[in-house]
């Protein structure tokens, strides 16, 4: 019955020392990682597939806003230039050439026009066909201006009405022009007016979305009609392209992101207006536009990263957790191992008892008979004669050899014994090997087998367990002893250095294993010996004990010629340590 190692059964407390170990080191590393993996992968996956669809739907929705807003500006700009020009034209329609003429009377139109539109109409004019301007109200003295080399004259002549761009003309400030074409008296005739440029600039510039969001409109030569702007760059956004496509893009919003030389990204929406003569652009910046879904993406950033933060936290306190319960299970796992080396060694003690009793009984009976024989020459003898002194002492003699003899084998069969420790020690194999081969070797007589060694001296030593090492070389010889037994043969042990391992070699002559047998033979509880001989737990022992080393174990045999058992352990370098292994089988 196995010791309490917890008398009072109290639950021992989790060692956590294990886990500086680099086996469970690297173990929790690999739950962590799969936890947060699998954790993580579907959540992304999720996350992901739906904030691009919510990004595809909010950009959706920001442009259809945006276009909506630059269609309904466009509208009121239109709007504004064609009221203004239809109020001229109604002018003209109920007023005669003579009324125009009279500058007093085209003043008091002026007036009425601004007293109903504000300062909206700057100036009104009469220019006769040969483009002198002979009627004049307004703030500038432009009577008899001429006018028939003005592009914006050559234009309107060409049209009954016309509006035309925004220039400096005469009285050098921006404006532009609002003339309509009228015959009297068979003669063409031209009545302008002039629209202040900062209303019509306050129509334009009404449109402010967000922060940077602005309209601005260019013409057909790519200037502005509107209040300048620094950091607009008509080239940027191919206004070209608008004017050439006009019957195809006509009153339609087109919308194109573009990123400036200073690396903005701008969201841009383009349409025709006043005749698809000008073009209307809004421009906002894209952070700007999208700034509600930046937001969201910020904030799903910041969730997602302390969500993470709580799974790392988490995945790492389970993968402790888990790996401490695998160490404890490791710890308890050892723990049977040892006791079933323990166990295993105990039954190879009573497999060499019989052996070991044979060995002790002759030189017991040796003792004995001449312990009787002293006692009949004490009994005959008056020790008057010397040859019966020298005999005597003979047998005393050989008493004391013989029983030094017992006294060597009981203490090496002590020895085998008590060697329970585990512990790791630096071990020179081959003295392990010459204390095995003299327990082993009256067993091995008793079985009519040679028991042949071949040392190499150059060996180098093991780090190793001693008992352990002893457990399994035992395991094996008893083995082949048992394989060879009552028929005899050879058994040869043999110690080398190969590459940056040691080599044990265990090889006899016996009967071999069955090929159908060999690849089980580190299989547990297999055994071929008859019911009652064996456990079948040797070899498997044997191999666990090896493989823990960091060693190999391998077996070559043949059926009537014999088995050879190698065992493989890393050697141990001059300055203590193991050798990092480069070859070997």
């Amino acid at each position: 019955m196995f010791n309490n190692p917890n008398p009072n059964g109290n639950k021992p407390k989790t060692d956590l020392r294990p886990l500086k170990q680099p086996y469970y080191r690297s173990l929790t590393r690999n739950l962590v990682l799969i936890i947060v993996i699998v954790t993580f992968t579907p959540g992304a996956l999720v996350m992901g597939t739906i904030l691009r669809q919510f990004s595809s739907s909010y950009h959706e929705k920001v442009y259809s806003h945006l276009q909506e807003l630059v269609q309904k500006h466009k509208q009121n700009i239109n709007s504004f230039l064609f009221e203004k020009l239809a109020d001229i034209r109604l002018l003209v329609k109920t007023h005669d050439l003579e009324e125009f003429s009279d500058e007093d009377h085209l003043e008091v139109l002026l007036q009425t026009l601004q007293k109903e539109f504000g300062p909206v109409f700057v100036d009104l004019g009469l220019i006769n066909e040969e483009g002198v301007q002979v009627a004049y109200a307004g703030p500038y003295r432009l009577i008899k201006a001429e006018y028939s080399d003005a592009e914006w004259y050559k234009n309107a002549k060409m049209n009954d009405y016309y509006i035309s761009d925004v220039f400096l003309g005469l009285r050098g400030h921006p404006h532009f022009i609002v003339a309509v074409q009228h015959w009297w008296n068979n003669q063409s005739w031209m009545v302008r007016a002039t629209i202040d440029f900062k209303s019509f600039n306050s129509v334009v510039e009404n449109l402010q979305v967000g922060k940077t969001g602005f309209a601005i409109i260019l013409n057909r030569k790519g200037e502005l009609q509107t209040g300048t702007r620094k950091d607009f760059e008509p080239e940027a956004i191919g206004f070209e392209d608008f004017f050439r496509l006009g019957d195809i893009l006509k009153n339609k919003i087109q919308y194109f992101e573009r990123v400036s030389k200073s690396g903005k990204k701008y969201i841009y929406l383009g349409t025709l207006l006043k005749d698809d003569q000008w073009l209307l652009i809004f421009r906002q910046e894209f952070n700007d536009a999208l700034s509600g879904l930046i937001s969201l993406q910020r904030i799903t950033l910041i969730i997602s990263l302390l969500g993470g933060l709580g799974i790392i936290t988490i995945s790492i306190l389970l993968s402790r957790r888990m790996v401490n319960r695998i160490a404890m299970a490791d710890r308890e796992k050892e723990m049977m191992n040892q006791q079933v080396i323990e166990t295993g060694k105990l039954a190879s003690i009573g497999e060499l008892a019989a052996g070991i009793a044979h060995e002790i009984n002759n030189p017991i009976a040796i003792m004995v008979e001449e312990a009787g024989w002293i006692q009949d020459i004490i009994e005959e003898e008056k020790f008057e004669n010397p040859e019966n002194k020298n005999e005597l002492e003979r047998a005393l003699k050989q008493i004391n050899t013989q029983g030094k003899r017992c006294k060597e084998i009981t203490h090496k069969l002590l020895s085998f014994a008590r060697k329970t420790d585990s512990r790791i020690q630096q071990v020179n194999i081959n003295n392990l090997v010459k204390e095995l081969v003299g327990i082993s070797a009256q067993r091995a007589k008793y079985s009519n087998v040679a028991l042949e060694t071949e040392y190499d001296e150059n060996v180098l030593d093991l780090n190793i367990s001693p008992s352990e090492m002893q457990q399994v070389l035992l395991n094996i010889i008893n083995n082949a002893l048992d394989a060879m037994d009552k028929k005899g043969g050879k058994l040869t042990i043999a110690t080398s250095n190969k590459d940056n391992y040691v080599s044990i070699r265990i090889q006899d002559n016996g009967p071999g294993i069955h090929p159908d047998h060999l690849a089980r033979i580190f299989d547990p509880f297999f055994t071929t010996k008859p019911v009652g001989k064996g456990t079948g737990l040797g070899l498997s022992i044997c191999y666990g004990i090896i493989n823990k080393m960091g060693g190999k174990i391998d077996v070559k045999s043949a059926v009537g010629v014999g088995t050879a058992f190698e065992i493989l352990i890393p050697a141990v370098n001059s300055e203590g340590s193991e050798e990092e292994p480069t070859g070997g089988k």
